[in-house]
């Protein structure tokens, strides 16, 4: 009966986890009203009922896609960006990583978060109340990310100002390449935007690039 019972759980994961990712994908394209669990069930060939035991209901479905794009997005940007050692280096990688993350379609819709908060921010309720959360969870990030290159000495800035200047840019460089077919010389305009930003607020410090 345990192996019985643990089969069920891991299959049962299993098709959670796989469900998520066609979720996030979608999202990202078609915003996190593009989904429902009838569509997912199609498009992944599984039952409904076994989609909606699951998550319940769209909220909970489009919750759930908002956490499995916060674990994505954590993966492909910030632990590169923590890789590298605190300072005016990681600040660079930081940007680095977000505009590789953005260039490669890690969400073929381009930024999950851009696209959901786009179609959330004037809205009420708990899917923009943690869209708004995790977008303030962000934004202390790269403050950190700041403040650490200011305490070593390596930037004078305001951080919570060269944060937004520096998140600017990013989203700027992803809503250009989706309008202008997935050209990638904008990301290079961003790069030497940020390079230029950094060059600007570094307190005579050695540069990373």
């Amino acid at each position: 009966m345990e192996t019985r019972v643990d089969g069920r759980l891991v299959r049962g994961d299993q098709t959670r986890r796989l469900v998520l990712r066609k979720a996030v994908d979608i999202a990202s394209v078609d915003g996190l009203e593009g989904l429902s669990i009838g569509r997912l069930a199609k498009e992944l060939d599984v039952s409904k009922s076994g989609v909606f035991a699951h998550f319940g209901s769209k909220e909970e479905l489009q919750l759930a896609t908002i956490r499995a794009a916060r674990r994505i997005y954590a993966d492909a940007v910030v632990q590169p960006a923590f890789a590298v050692e605190p300072g005016l280096g990681r600040v660079w990688a930081m940007s680095e990583s977000w505009l590789e993350y953005s260039r490669r379609r890690v969400f073929p819709g381009g930024c999950f978060f851009a696209k959901a908060s786009h179609e959330y921010g004037a809205r009420r309720g708990p899917v923009h109340d943690y869209l708004a959360e995790v977008n303030q969870e962000w934004m202390q990030l790269v403050e950190q990310t700041i403040s650490e290159a200011i305490e070593r000495g390596e930037l004078e800035a305001d951080p919570g100002q060269l944060a937004f200047e520096l998140n600017a840019f990013y989203d700027s460089a992803n809503m250009a390449s989706l309008l202008r077919d997935n050209d990638d010389t904008v990301y290079e305009r961003a790069r030497q935007s940020i390079r230029a930003r950094l060059e600007a607020a570094a307190a005579g410090t050695a540069l990373p690039w």
